[in-house]
């Protein structure tokens, strides 16, 4: 057990609680990821302290009942990191989404009413004892994923447990033992009882934990949960889900927007109004539903030509690629064409054919440097309307359209982003429309 090190804070916490008198074990998710040999920093404390005792011990001020309805309370180490500290309880009843507990019972109760064996493992820190009740340790040894006990109960106890475990054995390559996917099965048609939040964070842990979120979105699908929970995504393909697993890991939230791009491939099949609904639905905020959706409308937009391109392996012409990086926007080229690979490596992957990840590697620097060098849209123009103005050009619609024919222009010529060049320019094209009104109004007369 030489890979169970808990931090020195957390041995500090359950040595205060033991010298009063209570019980103090480390369990939960550090136990798991730890006897994985994975690396894991929340290390949770079990004890027979009630929440009023932990607070006695540590004091108010270094205290914080976080949720001590439920029997926790967070605990300040010196450093300010707080750390779960939770009462021994069993539930008494639950409605599939809230669940009323009972204190005053032992640890191996505590344990029991756990989602699943390998998350139903204790460890004492000072007596360096591991107490496995359900076997989990086992589980971990078979590459298992198994509830505790009777599979069914512990699905109608919480719902969210089913998603939980398809998480689980897609982040940790385990298999599904038959009672256990059987329930997780029955569960999807209850799926509804969840709040959106609950299943937004669900699904934002997977993209922040699994490799390959594909495998664990192909059991939503086939277990009957996306038809329950996001019913557009009930029927897409396999190939199609797996998208994401050509993506790196956010790395837990450091890179916020490489959880939206994998987010973008999870949805990048439908059409961009009816991603904008299901990410509404699951309660994402405005701006990440709709940098969501514009990525993934953008790649199926300009997708097909940029493949057709890729597809021969040459280097398209300068004026080409800021025509792309123009469609696309300066701040959402990077995130298109990382997607947009991800959806030729999953085809690759099922079997198919699309340019080589080389050639999408090029594009992908060459885009990026275009976008940051050269002027794109109007912003970027030396001139703005008011110079326009002052130069004589009337406002209105004519305006704009005289301002888009110079961004057209400078896109084929960048050197041509220039003050009297453009001035000159819009000058001549405003001409042509007062001569061309002119004639017009003529023959009317």
């Amino acid at each position: 057990m030489s890979q169970l090190r808990p931090p020195p804070q957390v041995l500090e916490i359950a040595r205060r609680l033991e010298s009063k008198g209570f019980e103090a074990w480390c369990v939960g998710g550090a136990i798991r990821d730890a006897l994985l040999g994975h690396p894991h920093l929340d290390w949770d404390i079990a004890t027979s302290a009630r929440p009023e005792d932990v607070r006695d011990i540590f004091g108010h001020r270094r205290t914080i009942p976080i949720g001590i309805e439920f029997g926790t309370v967070g605990v300040l180490d010196p450093d300010g990191v707080m750390h779960d500290v939770t009462t021994f309880r069993r539930d008494v009843r639950t409605d599939g989404r809230h669940a009323e507990v009972e204190f005053g019972v032992s640890l191996d109760d505590d344990l029991a009413r756990r989602d699943f064996t390998i998350n139903a493992i204790a460890y004492s820190p000072s007596r360096g004892e591991l107490r496995d009740p359900f076997g989990g340790q086992a589980d971990l040894d078979r590459r298992l994923l198994r509830a505790v006990g009777d599979a069914d109960a512990r699905m109608r106890e919480d719902r969210l447990r089913s998603l939980r475990g398809i998480r689980f054995a897609a982040r940790f390559e385990l298999a599904i033992d038959e009672p256990t996917l059987r329930a997780i099965r029955e569960s999807a048609p209850h799926l509804g009882r969840l709040s959106a939040e609950r299943v937004k964070q669900e699904i934002e842990k997977t993209m922040d934990q699994v490799r390959r979120p594909g495998s664990a979105f192909a059991m939503w699908k086939s277990t009957g949960a996306f038809a329950t929970l996001i019913p557009t995504l009930a029927s897409v393909s396999d190939e199609a889900l797996s998208v994401a697993d050509y993506l790196p890991l956010p790395g837990n939230t450091t890179r916020p927007q490489r959880r939206l791009v994998r987010m973008a491939a999870l949805f990048a099949v439908l059409n961009p109004a009816a991603v904008t609904r299901a990410l509404t639905d699951l309660r994402f905020s405005k701006h990440d539903a709709q940098w969501i959706a514009t990525v993934v409308a953008r790649w199926q937009e300009i997708g097909a030509e940029i493949e057709a391109v890729g597809a021969k392996g040459d280097m398209p012409a300068d004026v080409v690629v800021r025509g792309w990086v123009a469609r696309i926007g300066r701040l959402h080229v990077g995130a298109v064409l990382r997607l947009g690979m991800a959806v030729w490596a999953a085809r690759v992957g099922a079997g198919g054919t699309a340019p080589r990840a080389a050639s999408g590697q090029r594009l992908y620097r060459r885009m990026l440097k275009v976008a940051f060098r050269d002027p794109i849209d109007l912003r970027d123009l030396a001139i703005d309307g008011d110079d326009l103005k002052r130069a004589g050009v009337e406002g209105g619609r004519g305006l704009g359209a005289i301002l888009q024919t110079l961004l057209h222009r400078v896109l084929e010529d960048p050197r041509l982003n220039r003050t009297d060049w453009l001035l000159q320019e819009a000058v001549r094209l405003h001409g042509i429309e007062q001569s061309g009104t002119a004639e017009k109004r003529g023959q009317v007369n």
